[in-house]
């Protein structure tokens, strides 16, 4: 049992996918507030033309 423990500690193919989660969350979270802030701009921009426009 000892030797399984000390051969999954030493292990560090793991860590690989724990850090491309890392990276892929991060660039999750800036793509989501990218397309929330251009989304919100979009549409005051529309609103704006569709009221000048009547």
């Amino acid at each position: 049992m000892a030797e399984l423990a000390k051969r999954l500690w030493c292990d560090d193919q793991g860590q690989d996918i724990a850090e491309y989660a890392v990276m892929l969350a991060v660039i999750l979270v800036l793509v989501v507030g990218t397309i929330r802030l251009i989304g919100t701009n979009a549409n005051n921009a529309f609103s704006s033309v569709a009221s000048s426009i009547q």
